[in-house]
């Protein structure tokens, strides 16, 4: 499947309705997803791999890891409607993934791989850590988007726990409006993708 292709599937996605503020339920974009997952493939972390997509949302991400030949997704959330929203995603192009209801700091099962987008900690500090936690505790490697400005914060933190970080690229991360709080029909603001190698 080329690059474009994959977007075009993912776009088409269905996003939440009534998105949660203070879970920070930002859908990721198409064009971030399906760049994150191909860079990902490009590094032989998808194919044939297992996967886990930890604060799957509407499942873009692990959705897209299955089309680019994933041995076995499973979807994560601790939202029930995401968890339902990412299954009927998966059922209308025929995907097959696993949803599961759970935190990310209740995750025991062992993946080769983990994608995430976690909340980038506006609404609440450092709600990327349990995220990035269990990332490094039950896998092999991990691809992760968080604001650019806080890179160098995260790499001190991964590192910290038995992690090495590489900063693989950027984007402009498009946020629509969705909340009350939000001033502009749509925003854009910088974010990293960051590469996270479990140590031994």
């Amino acid at each position: 499947m080329k690059k474009r292709t994959l977007e075009i599937k993912l776009a088409k996605l269905e996003v939440p309705e009534s998105p949660k503020a203070d879970l920070e339920q930002y859908t990721t974009p198409a064009d971030v997803a399906s760049d994150l997952l191909w860079t990902a493939l490009s590094f032989g972390d998808i194919q044939g791999r297992k996967i886990a997509d930890l604060g799957c949302g509407n499942g873009i991400l692990g959705i897209g890891a299955y089309l680019l030949g994933a041995e076995e997704v499973t979807c994560y959330d601790v939202d029930p409607g995401m968890v339902e929203l990412a299954k009927r995603n998966a059922a209308s192009i025929s995907a097959n993934i696993i949803g599961v209801c759970s935190d990310a700091e209740s995750i025991s099962e062992r993946y080769q791989t983990v994608v995430q987008n976690p909340p980038f900690g506006a609404q609440r500090s450092a709600a990327d850590r349990p995220f990035l936690r269990t990332a490094i505790r039950i896998s092999e490697v991990a691809y992760s988007l968080h604001m650019a400005e806080t890179t160098g914060f995260v790499a001190k933190f991964c590192n910290s726990i038995g992690a090495e970080v590489q900063h693989i690229k950027s984007y402009k991360f498009k946020i629509p409006f969705m909340f009350e709080f939000h001033s502009k029909p749509e925003d854009f603001v910088d974010v990293a993708l960051l590469r996270i190698k479990t140590r031994g």
